[in-house]
């Protein structure tokens, strides 16, 4: 009898870790492109959160808490890629990734008409637009969290998982100052194409004003701006696309401007990202950036910089 108990208790726990094998296996499979996945798209947004602000406010965000909204989900985006990898902390890190991707389904739902083939890719490396696909997708993604955290093991250690989230805002937090600091004081270029002549810009102060003829948002800032007392600043209008129609969009919004058309050569020069944007120069260096353009915006910043009145 002993050799018999022996025997069942040797087959029940080699069953017992084929068992857990498999379950690991399906584990690894859910966590690890999920890890992939989001690291990237995280890392992206809290290296870059002021590009990341703009976008998400092409995406129904109010712009006032754009640069918060990117600054919380590039850093929820990161920590929940270095919860999911690690075991001890996959549970977690399932939830958080999952939380985010429901988040992420419902807001695109409820504006969904709004915003409905909008590009509203997270990964530098692929292309996503709002619509069924978008939708599968993210679907796709949630099966792979719950595959993830469904037999990982219970999770253990609290305190270096808060280590892990505290470094992580951290690191978040000196980009963001990073990125803020290099706006300020930057070389502008020295002069501009106007009329096909070179403007020179090197000296007295500048708005450079980015912006697409057809754009309503554009339109509605060029407006409140044209309301301004722009006597201490030369505003350079400088359109995306189509170029033929920024004078007639110049004429339609009452902006008093120059139309430059050296967008290629200012995009790098200026870090510029979604329009309208606009940089503030003053003897040559950039003073400003502007991403903002809801009221009271621009018009606070460049009443603050004594570009306008």
């Amino acid at each position: 009898m002993p050799v018999w108990h022996s025997h069942r208790e040797g087959w029940l726990l080699v069953d017992a870790l084929e068992t857990a094998s498999w379950k690991s296996r399906l584990s690894w499979v859910g966590a690890v492109p999920l890890t992939a996945l989001f690291l990237v798209s995280g890392v992206w947004k809290v290296t870059s959160p002021l590009v990341w602000a703009a976008r998400i406010a092409e995406l129904g965000v109010p712009q006032a808490f754009g640069l918060a909204a990117a600054l919380v989900v590039g850093i929820a985006e990161t920590v929940g890629a270095a919860w999911i990898l690690v075991p001890r902390f996959r549970r977690w890190g399932a939830i958080l990734i999952g939380l985010l991707l429901v988040g992420f389904m419902a807001w695109f739902a409820v504006n969904y008409e709004a915003l409905r083939g909008a590009d509203c890719s997270c990964f530098p490396f692929a292309r996503r637009v709002v619509g069924p696909g978008f939708f599968a997708g993210d679907l796709a993604m949630l099966a792979l969290a719950v595959l993830a955290g469904m037999w990982a093991r219970r999770p253990a250690g609290a305190r270096p998982a808060l280590a892990v989230a505290a470094t992580v805002a951290v690191f978040a937090l000196v980009s963001y100052g990073v990125e803020t600091q290099r706006q300020t004081g930057a070389p502008a270029p020295a002069a501009v194409t106007v009329n096909g002549q070179p403007y020179a810009i090197g000296r007295g102060r500048f708005f450079l004003f980015f912006f697409n003829p057809m754009c309503s948002h554009c339109a509605d800032a060029a407006r409140r701006m044209a309301r301004l007392d722009w006597r201490d600043a030369t505003v350079i209008a400088v359109p995306i696309e189509q170029p033929q129609f920024a004078g007639q969009f110049l004429d339609d919004t009452g902006l008093r401007a120059v139309v430059s058309t050296d967008f290629q050569k200012l995009r790098q020069a200026v870090g510029y990202t979604l329009y309208p944007y606009g940089v503030a120069v003053e003897n040559g260096r950039q003073k400003a950036r502007l991403t903002g353009f809801d009221a009271p915006e621009p018009e606070a910043t460049l009443q603050r910089l004594g570009f306008a009145h």
